[in-house]
């Protein structure tokens, strides 16, 4: 992992970003729901959770102004890639492949991937058990290469999560699997008395802030949120959406 980040910090100091430049409104590229990260407050209107909350937050370090630009996942590194938005902030986990592709920040936040049954099951209680059964994930991510060698039946995916856990709920899928904290907020919040997450956490994962390939905001945004962990700030944001200190 330092190692990992030393690339990652390395590649920034590369890069500067002139006074005209932070003067721009960015555009940022977030998904339309991903509980708690991001989401649609029903009353408000507005966009809300910890992703939002940490990015206004870096925005605020660097005197940014921006508009966010809520969009299907999967369109997020295209829209990068296209120049279409200048940041991309969703939960994205760091992998290779993207990284081809664009940039990404300090990592900011450490999870993985966990497992999703009703209540009443007692046939799966890990990745091993999940042979023959209908499996609910999301479009684009990366619970969709992690699980694939595991299930023989079949592997639906859907444009949202919500609409996974609306499919095991009503039996048309055996398990979900997905991101860590989304799968457990959802058991404890929405699904709570159920659903059950089983197993435990795989593909220890870190999520990242993306860019185009290039992007002299990249710098700026990894020392903000280095800032952030070091005053404190960041641990206040993640415990106010995750109830429990970061680890």
């Amino acid at each position: 992992m330092k190692r990992f980040i030393m690339i990652l910090l390395t590649g920034c100091m590369l890069c500067t970003l002139s006074g005209s430049a932070l003067a721009k409104k960015f555009v940022v590229a977030c998904d339309t729901a991903f509980m708690p990260f991001e989401y649609k407050d029903t009353q408000t209107g507005k966009y809300v959770g910890f992703d939002i909350d940490l990015w206004d937050a870096v925005a605020k370090e660097l005197g940014l102004s921006y508009v966010l630009q809520p969009m299907a996942f999967n369109g997020i590194v295209p829209a990068l890639q296209t120049g279409n938005v200048d940041v991309g902030i969703a939960g994205m986990t760091i992998k290779s492949q993207r990284m081809e592709v664009i940039d990404f920040a300090y990592p900011y936040y450490q999870s993985g991937l966990r497992l999703l049954v009703r209540s009443d099951n007692k046939d799966i209680k890990s990745v091993e058990d999940l042979k023959n059964k209908v499996v609910a994930t999301k479009i684009g991510t990366s619970s969709v290469d992690f699980v694939k060698p595991y299930t023989s039946k079949r592997l639906r995916k859907f444009q949202d999560q919500d609409a996974a856990f609306m499919e095991l709920r009503s039996g048309g899928a055996d398990a979900v699997i997905f991101d860590k904290p989304v799968v457990e907020y959802y058991a404890k919040e929405a699904g709570k008395g159920a659903v059950k997450v089983v197993g435990p956490v795989y593909a220890g994962q870190y999520y990242g802030i993306g860019f185009p390939k290039g992007s002299p905001l990249r710098k700026k945004v990894s020392i903000a949120i280095l800032k952030l962990m070091e005053s404190g700030e960041y641990a206040t944001i993640y415990k106010k959406w995750f109830g429990v200190d970061p680890l």
